[in-house]
């Protein structure tokens, strides 16, 4: 099966503009269209769409004074404008051959078809670590808010002379609203207890241990 090339996007944020920054990409995209031939039979009157961009940029100086009537002529204007460039962008997706270069020729800015990674949210901390009934320890998890999708928290037993727990029990957790119970703990023993968060980014490291001995 041959495969098909994506279609190169336009950035249309142009709602988005400042006045002057439309006009400035508006010229650019004139600039470029203008006697382009590797785009034919535009949908829009590259005169009249000259002349509209010269009428914003009147109208642009006008509404300086901040009055009602000339601000109203630069906001209609500037959305003339934009439906303008709207057409003329999907125009040049259309005809650009799906190459970038010949694309960029036209004035128009390409959407990014590069998804950014998302980073995993910050490492939780563990604000207590209390005694619950015998066999248990309560553990207070401190929210690192709407970037964590659940927790993760792990409690081993700490070894001889303070060491690393070699195995660890899990429980994970939708919330930091209450306290995450570790159960069917040894009474006498020491445990460390560490906690961790996933989000869109993945996993976060694990945070530093608090110990205590369970009753």
């Amino acid at each position: 099966m041959a495969k098909v090339p994506k279609l190169i996007k336009a950035v249309l944020d142009f709602s988005k503009q400042l006045p002057e920054q439309l006009f400035a990409s508006a010229h650019t995209v004139w600039t470029g269209l203008n006697g382009n031939v590797n785009f034919t039979n535009l949908p829009v009157d590259l005169n009249v769409f000259k002349a509209k961009l010269d009428a914003y940029s009147v109208s642009i100086g006008e509404a300086k004074d901040g009055g009602k009537k000339a601000i109203t002529l630069r906001n209609t204007l500037g959305q003339e404008l934009i439906r303008m460039l709207r057409s003329l962008a999907l125009h040049v997706e259309l005809n650009c051959k799906d190459d970038i270069n010949t694309f960029l020729t036209s004035g128009f800015q390409a959407r990014s078809t590069t998804r950014t990674q998302a980073a995993p949210p910050a490492t939780p901390v563990l604000d207590e670590l209390e005694q619950g009934v015998t066999g248990q320890l309560l553990a207070w998890i401190r929210s690192v808010g709407k970037a964590a999708k659940h927790y993760v928290v792990r409690c081993g037993q700490v070894g001889p002379g303070g060491a690393t727990p070699t195995t660890w029990v899990t429980v994970t957790v939708q919330n930091t609203r209450t306290a995450v119970q570790l159960n069917n703990l040894t009474p006498g023993v020491t445990y460390a207890v560490q906690v961790c968060a996933y989000g869109s980014g993945g996993y976060t490291e694990y945070s530093d241990s608090k110990t205590r001995m369970v009753i």
